[in-house]
C-alpha cells in the first residue's frame, strides 16, 4: 500500500471519529478541547491554534507546537 494510502486512511478515520462525536451531541458544537480529545492531539498553551501560513516553498512548514 503506498504511503499516500495510508495518509488517506488516517484522515478518513480520524474524520470518521469527529462525525460519530457529533452525532452523539446534536444541538451542540464540539468544543475545540473536545476535538482535540477525538483527534489524541495535546496542544502547547503557548503555541497558536492556527498555525502561521507559508509565504514560499522556500520557508520551513510551520509547526503546530504538538
Amino acid at each position: 500500500m503506498a504511503a499516500d494510502d495510508l495518509v488517506a486512511l488516517a484522515e478518513i478515520e480520524m474524520y470518521s471519529d469527529l462525525i460519530i462525536a457529533a452525532a452523539a451531541t446534536p444541538g451542540e458544537r464540539l468544543t475545540e478541547e473536545r476535538i482535540d480529545t477525538i483527534l489524541r492531539v495535546e496542544r502547547d498553551p503557548k503555541m497558536p491554534r492556527v498555525p502561521q501560513q507559508r509565504v514560499s516553498d522556500e520557508d520551513p512548514p510551520p509547526t503546530l507546537g504538538v
